[in-house]
């Protein structure tokens, strides 16, 4: 058993290797398949996008067809939309590029700390840099989130009001149209009446009769308002909690109602309220009344359960005790035949007994065949591993001493070429020195040449300079000539008569 344990080790381990390549081989195709669907709904997203700008293309060409053609009757009209569709089309269009501007800034910091990292120092200069770096990265990034926030919170306001009077437009548009003939009927409408049977009035509360007839007489739930009105009432009510300072938001929201209008109605259903309050109330004392009713009618049930139950029971002890005496004649069948079944499975064991002792006696032989085998294979194996370690052993020892010569050459040339550096270095600098010395000579010789010693004469201040003189003594002469001829113009041959 001892000489299988390796063989069993090692099928286990290729076993295990065989497990984590299949496992792994699961992995990369899961992810090549995460890859081509990831693929694939980008192409479909691209084609999505080229379809709804085509769409949005033929759109704007149709918008422009109908609405900014000169030809059209209502040009002055559109003209003022046509200004304002080109000032929001420049103020996108400057609103992109800022945008990109900012994402090509980051792109561009995203990069340089990509390049400083393909570089890595382990330093703390380095350390701080790359820190330095990301922070501001993180800094802009955060900058541009909340400046899109801010810029889309503004827009879902804009989104908001726009909305609001979109509807109230709507509203109005529709009153336009419908005219007064659909108020009227509003009022005859039969969702907005509740009618009340004559045959249930005996049967139900006082307080149930007076909240339906109000209801009758006032026009159904809302008033004699339609859904829309008073549903926006409600909501702005509820907003200010009954307060009187409600009024000048309803008056924005339902156009088409007056300041009257709207007190009445409030009126009506503050008594709305009070008098559903007093139905609550009396439907809960008449649900109090059903409950008692129901109770006692339940006590009543019992009592005659109970006495069903009494009977059922002594049928069922009489049933108990036939099926008991059934029960003890089926177990007495079940002894005799356990008996016979324990005898047959006794002489089955035996049998099998003796076919086990067989089988154990030929894989004894069999497993000493096998372990001899086993021993005389690894004796071989150990042998050969033997040999091999003392060969190597030679092999590095050989390498080793070759080495250590080699290494000695090379210390020994290093050291004679540092020898010849050091006496380069020492010539080259004692020649420079001797070149300093001789040039410093010379510059003391030069200086001895051009130096020059004037002395000074402070009379020279208060006499004139020889150019001064010199011109004095050219205007003397020039004064004192006199005056011998004028120079004229020339007279021409035409004029002189000749």
């Amino acid at each position: 058993m001892a000489a299988l344990a390796p063989a069993l080790a090692a099928a286990a381990g290729r076993l295990q290797n065989e497990s984590c390549s299949s496992t792994a081989g699961a992995g990369r195709q899961v992810q090549s398949w995460k890859i081509k669907a990831e693929r694939a709904k980008k192409v479909e997203f691209i084609r999505t996008a080229e379809k709804l700008k085509a769409q949005l293309a033929n759109i704007e060409k149709d918008k422009t067809g109908h609405l900014y053609n000169r030809k059209s009757d209502s040009r002055v009209e559109y003209r003022l939309l046509e200004e304002l569709e080109h000032s929001m089309t420049v103020s996108r269009k400057m609103e992109k590029a800022k945008i990109l501007q900012q994402l090509s800034k980051i792109q561009n910091n995203v990069k340089k700390l990509q390049q400083q990292l393909k570089d890595v120092k382990p330093t703390p200069e380095f350390v701080d840099k790359i820190k330095e770096m990301m922070e501001e990265i993180e800094n802009a990034i955060n900058a541009f989130k909340e400046e899109q926030r801010q810029i889309y919170e503004q827009l879902l306001k804009e989104e908001k009001a726009v909305i609001n009077e979109l509807s109230l437009f709507e509203r109005k548009v529709e009153l336009w149209a419908l005219g007064s003939s659909t108020a009227e009927k509003v009022w005859k409408l039969p969702s907005a009446r509740v009618t009340v049977d004559k045959t249930l009035e005996n049967h139900l509360p006082e307080e149930v009769i007076e909240f339906e007839k109000f209801l009758q007489r006032t026009g159904g739930r809302q008033g004699g308002w339609d859904d829309y009105d008073h549903q926006h009432f409600l909501k702005i009510r509820t907003k200010y909690r009954g307060r009187l300072s409600y009024m000048d938001e309803a008056l924005e929201y339902l156009s088409g109602r007056t300041k009257e209008d709207i007190e009445q109605h409030d009126k009506w259903y503050q008594e709305y309220v009070i008098l559903h309050e007093r139905k609550k109330e009396s439907i809960k004392k008449w649900k109090e009344k059903q409950q008692q009713e129901k109770e006692r009618n339940l006590k009543e049930k019992e009592k005659l359960e109970k006495m069903l139950k009494e009977r059922w029971l002594q049928h069922e002890e009489a049933q108990k005790q036939k099926a008991e005496e059934e029960t003890k004649r089926k177990h007495a069948a079940v002894e005799v035949w356990k008996k016979q079944k324990v005898v047959a499975f006794a002489i089955d064991q035996a049998s099998q007994l003796k076919l086990e002792d067989k089988e154990k006696k030929q894989q004894k032989e069999s497993q000493s065949h096998v372990k001899l085998v086993l021993e005389r294979n690894t004796l071989q194996k150990k042998v050969k591993e033997e040999l091999e370690k003392l060969e190597n052993e030679k092999k590095e020892e050989a390498e080793k001493e070759g080495r250590k010569k080699i290494a000695a050459e090379e210390i020994s040339k290093f050291q004679e070429h540092d020898l010849h550096k050091l006496e380069l270095r020492v010539l080259q600098k004692h020649t420079k020195e001797i070149e300093k010395h001789e040039k410093e000579k010379r510059l003391a010789k030069l200086r001895e040449k051009v130096e020059v010693r004037v002395t000074r004469d402070r009379s020279r201040l208060n006499r004139p300079s020889k150019g001064w003189e010199e011109r004095s003594q050219e205007m003397a002469p020039a004064a004192a000539e006199p005056l011998l001829h004028v120079s004229q113009r020339a007279v021409p041959a035409w004029r002189g008569g000749s």
